[in-house]
């Protein structure tokens, strides 16, 4: 009897990381802007303030310059692109 329904040996096959993960940070390319974002989440008590949101950017954009996630648009993340940043201090 085995353990295996059917007698079959299916091949596993690795799957790309499900949207939202990426690699670690393993040379601490990024350290310094993860470390400022999580300040600043901790000291709004994790609320969505909109400077939280500019650092979580800011070590976003760090990690798609080194390759540590895929490049993606600021509005596929949920935040604003450069030119209605400066729009709204107007």
């Amino acid at each position: 009897m085995s353990a295996n329904p059917g007698n079959s040996i299916k091949a596993l096959r690795p799957s790309p990381p499900e949207r939202g993960s990426f690699p670690l940070d393993h040379f601490g390319d990024c350290k310094d802007a993860m470390t400022k974002y999580m300040k600043c989440l901790k000291l709004v008590n994790n609320e969505n303030a909109p400077n939280c949101r500019l650092l979580a950017k800011d070590y976003l954009k760090c990690r798609m310059d080194n390759e540590l996630m895929d490049k993606v648009d600021w509005r596929d993340l949920g935040l604003p692109t450069d030119e209605e940043e400066k729009n709204k201090g107007r």
